[in-house]
């Protein structure tokens, strides 16, 4: 069987690749179709850390060869996609509606290839795609209809779900709102498409290439920009939602920058080595802009007050006077007044009290 196997130095295809049967819950898919994505790149670079040798892909498609035990949404012939990363749907994280944060999958690479009979070979991102045939969890093998091309298939198991998906469920954009995309490819173009879905009213597409203004008004822009200087222009007060999709760290500064008081930055793009925490003006973690990424909470920038827990929940306003971020809040209470529910200050939302916070050990005492 022949695959695309980085060895840590080099990408080589190989034709004396095998891969094991498929085990209870798992199902063996003959790729059909694999797109190229740049996290796929990104592990040849060294951008994404990942033990060698490994089958590179992880955007596919394919048809279903024979399946394990337990597996019954799925038949031998029936036509899949693959989605990225796996998850076992019984842990905590899984309950909440957050399988990328699966502990019990996301970040346990399998093994289920050998090289030439005897090394064992890694898989990315629980797919491989860039292989003849590969095994999956059942919960990654979504049947779709025969009649869809597997090609066009195989772009929904990365792009789609996560140009979309950071849309719907991270950024949770409603009807009427305002937002940026810097970078329109195959990631911006699903964040396009994904504000279109939600109703936004207001969506500006940032590309310092020209060319691409056509593909990214199809897929929803309402404004195509080649410089983000020029936002302000259409967003005079900032925009809701900044969703940066390059992964270099001066356009996510360009995207909290762009803000309005109460926005939120969806960092989709993967910066490159020597890691560099990203940072903004104090001024511009003064008001209640926050930070999100597309899969997991981020750190907070070296002048922001608000801890990852508030900020990934959505329910931080990012100032050090927020009501729930309790490691500011009660070691700042001059010139704040005692009311009901917590310490009042600049902050007028008002979210429950925060497990730990002092008046919420006072009730339990």
């Amino acid at each position: 069987m022949r695959g695309v196997v980085f060895d840590g130095r080099r990408v080589r295809v190989v034709d004396d690749l095998a891969v094991r049967a498929p085990g209870p819950g798992e199902v063996l898919v003959a790729i059909a179709a694999a797109g190229l994505c740049h996290s796929d790149l990104s592990v040849v670079d060294g951008t994404i850390p990942f033990p060698v040798p490994v089958v590179l892909g992880h955007e596919g498609a394919g048809v279903v060869a024979a399946v394990g035990a337990g597996v019954t949404h799925v038949v031998p012939g029936d036509h899949v996609a693959l989605s990225t990363l796996a998850n076992c749907g019984t842990c905590p994280e899984c309950d909440r509606g957050r399988p990328t944060m699966c502990r019990a999958a996301t970040g346990r690479p399998e093994r289920p290839f050998t090289l030439a009979g005897a090394e064992p070979v890694h898989q990315f991102a629980a797919d491989s795609a860039f292989a003849e045939r590969t095994v999956v969890k059942a919960v990654q093998a979504v049947r779709v209809p025969a009649d869809i091309p597997l090609e066009s298939a195989a772009l929904i198991g990365c792009g789609v779900l996560t140009g979309v998906g950071a849309v719907l469920n991270r950024a949770r954009v409603r009807c009427g709102d305002s937002v940026v995309v810097i970078g329109t490819g195959g990631i911006g173009l699903n964040v396009l498409q994904g504000a279109r879905l939600a109703g936004a009213s207001r969506i500006v597409a940032v590309d310092a290439n020209p060319v691409k203004a056509g593909m990214a008004r199809e897929f929803g822009a309402t404004d195509f920009l080649t410089s983000a200087d020029a936002v302000r222009e259409l967003l005079p007060t900032g925009a809701d939602h900044a969703f940066e999709c390059v992964g270099r760290v001066e356009l996510i500064r360009q995207a909290v920058g762009l803000l309005d008081r109460h926005g939120q930055a969806i960092l989709l793009g993967v910066p490159r080595p020597p890691p560099r925490r990203p940072s903004a003006s104090p001024p511009s973690t003064w008001t209640s802009r926050s930070w999100a990424a597309a899969t997991a909470p981020p750190a907070p920038s070296a002048t922001s007050p608000c801890t990852p827990t508030c900020t990934a929940e959505g329910a931080c306003c990012s100032t050090s006077w927020c009501r729930r971020c309790t490691r500011w809040r009660t070691s700042r209470r001059r010139g704040r007044t005692r009311r009901r529910g917590g310490w009042r200050g600049p902050c007028s939302r008002s979210e429950p009290r925060h497990p730990d916070s002092v008046s919420a050990r006072k009730v339990r005492r």
